[in-house]
């Protein structure tokens, strides 16, 4: 709905290196895990991904830790254009909450639907299967026994904790995981209380949407338009510098 995308991408492949796109560590990542499809969609994505975030001239882009590196490699993109053809687009860059990184429910990788490690939007305003969910996340290793004390700071269910209890639950989260007053099931129970109040809006707004899906086709096409008169604004500037018309 917005080509603009894959045409500034296009562009920007003309000023990217192959040795910057070969490091990223996505690439390799994903290279390592699916050996029998690593095409050229994946390695260029980075590129896309700039062209995403430049063609609305963007400078600070919410992302994960796991994302600074394509970040910068955005910004040195839109360095390398402005140098060789003359300043269009601003050096953006990451803009991250206090917590940068949370972990899936494995506790070893970063959340993520590819991984199966995720909690899914879809699960909220079911709440047996939500904390079912919960029940399968990894806490602190220590605490091997009901009785046993275990560390918050490394167990990720507290980092969940993190971005949707109050500092009350925090603190009563902590005391009583030192001292082994509550265990595993608790501070999993009342994290999902708090998700289930969290995303309280999120169910009805959803719901919503669900019972009219016309209009959700025109929330996107209203959208689509309102970023196609930007793009399509960046993109005269940048065939301007090319020495492209239309």
């Amino acid at each position: 709905m917005v080509p603009e995308h894959t045409e500034l991408c296009w562009v920007f492949n003309n000023v990217t290196g192959f040795g910057d796109l070969e490091r990223m560590t996505q690439f390799k990542d994903k290279s390592a895990s699916q050996p029998e499809n690593i095409n050229v969609g994946l390695f260029d994505y980075p590129v896309l991904q700039a062209a995403d975030i430049l063609l609305y001239k963007a400078q600070l882009v919410p992302v994960g830790q796991d994302q600074l590196q394509h970040i910068e490699l955005a910004r040195r993109i839109g360095r390398s254009f402005n140098h060789r053809w003359g300043k269009v687009f601003p050096e953006c860059e990451a803009l991250m909450t206090n917590l940068p990184k949370l972990l899936g429910l494995d506790g070893k990788q970063k959340m993520s639907k590819s991984l199966g490690n995720h909690i899914p939007l879809s699960v909220f305003g079911n709440d047996k299967a939500l904390r079912k969910l919960l029940g399968r996340a990894v806490t602190d290793e220590k605490r091997v026994n009901r009785e046993d004390p275990g560390n918050p700071d490394d167990c990720n269910v507290f980092s969940m904790h993190k971005t949707v209890s109050s500092d009350e639950d925090l603190a009563w989260v902590r005391e009583g995981c030192t001292t082994a007053g509550i265990g595993c099931v608790d501070c999993k129970g009342r994290l999902a209380d708090n998700l289930n109040k969290h995303f309280e809006g999120y169910v009805e707004r959803r719901a919503e949407l669900v019972a009219h899906p016309e209009r959700v086709k025109e929330i996107l096409h209203a959208g689509a338009a309102k970023a196609r008169g930007m793009a399509q604004k960046t993109m005269d500037e940048v065939r301007a510098k090319l020495g492209l018309w239309r």
